[in-house]
């Protein structure tokens, strides 16, 4: 299972509320970066209209596609009510200041 971890820069790579895409085999994934330097990683496809999440604003744990401003929670994948749907998410830890994205997807949402 550790061969599906791949490293992706720097914690300073990443802009605090802000985002880092990374291009895999598997899709673009958004790596995205809170105030509080927590990482989570998204596909980089909103479930509504597929807009770039790594484009949109990092509030808190959440954030908003650009395209038409539907709320994703970072943590899941989530749209915020009253949106429904989801993308799919992928885990990601920090090893020291390096970030370490895996390619295995988190169950749950099927995500697009």
């Amino acid at each position: 299972m550790s061969d599906n971890w791949i490293e992706v820069g720097s914690l300073n790579d990443i802009p605090q509320q802000g985002a880092r895409v990374v291009q895999t085999e598997k899709g673009d994934i958004a790596v995205f970066r809170t105030v509080d330097d927590e990482l989570f990683a998204l596909r980089d496809k909103c479930p509504h209209r597929g807009g770039p999440l790594s484009q949109g604003i990092v509030h808190g744990k959440r954030v908003a596609c650009p395209l038409h401003d539907w709320k994703i929670n970072l943590a899941n994948g989530e749209a915020v009510a009253p949106d429904e749907g989801c993308t799919t998410s992928f885990p990601v830890k920090l090893e020291g200041e390096r970030v370490m994205l895996s390619l295995a997807a988190n169950k749950g949402c099927a995500g697009n």
